[in-house]
């Protein structure tokens, strides 16, 4: 039995009404991964609702999008995030 749409969405609605952060429109289809960085840095640390770290729930949100998302993602889409991700890292000082 399938399930309905709305349903099988969740990590859309997540994606878009996080408790934890309040994203800026379209974070994740902005084109330079610093964009994308900033924007979670900048999220993140302005939000009063996240329940760990700034660095943590940005990483987190990235991640998930990442994950969920999956296979739907482009090659180019995905290297983009990947380095959205080491900038992130940077941002908070937290380099590999």
């Amino acid at each position: 039995m399938s399930k309905p749409n709305e349903t099988r969405k969740w990590s859309a609605e997540v994606t878009a009404h996080s408790d934890s952060l309040d994203l800026e429109p379209h974070v994740f289809s902005k084109e330079d991964p610093a964009e994308i960085a900033e924007s979670l840095r900048r999220s993140a640390e302005s939000s009063e609702r996240r329940k760990s770290g700034a660095f943590r729930s940005a990483m987190s949100m990235l991640n998930l999008y990442i994950n969920r998302a999956g296979r739907n993602l482009s090659p180019s889409r995905k290297r983009t995030l990947e380095a959205a991700k080491v900038k992130l890292r940077g941002l908070f000082g937290r380099e590999a």
